[in-house]
């Protein structure tokens, strides 16, 4: 079993908790079912959020998912002139007997724009 990557990002429309939770909860969901993975595939999550966003912790929709043994981390992206506003990105370590090639890394909605090369 190898070690692989996954990235994803999503931008939220406000910074509210809840509405936080629902977005990472659907991009976490999202890279789940896209790579065909369980919470026994994680070895960890790397999240970030830009410093526009202060209204919960992204990792918490995580556990909310029921991911609850997988170490988690949460951080602040750098702050860029002209970036886009209220993106949480996550980068996902997983076994998987996947070549890289066929990892599928999910960008939602404008966030897809982030990433066109690699979006699904």
């Amino acid at each position: 079993m190898a070690v692989r990557a996954v990235r994803g990002a999503v931008q939220l429309e406000r910074d509210e908790a809840g509405h936080m939770d629902e977005q990472v909860g659907a991009l976490l969901t999202a890279i789940m079912e896209r790579n065909s993975l369980t919470a026994d595939d994680l070895i960890s999550i790397w999240f970030t959020a830009t410093p526009d966003l202060h209204s919960d912790f992204p990792a918490a929709a995580a556990r909310k998912l029921g991911i609850v043994d997988v170490p988690l981390i949460c951080a602040q992206e750098l702050d860029v002139r002209g970036a886009m506003p209220r993106v949480v990105r996550v980068l996902a370590h997983i076994e998987s007997d996947k070549p890289r090639a066929d990892i599928n890394h999910i960008y939602l909605g404008a966030a897809a724009a982030l990433r066109k090369d690699i979006a699904q």
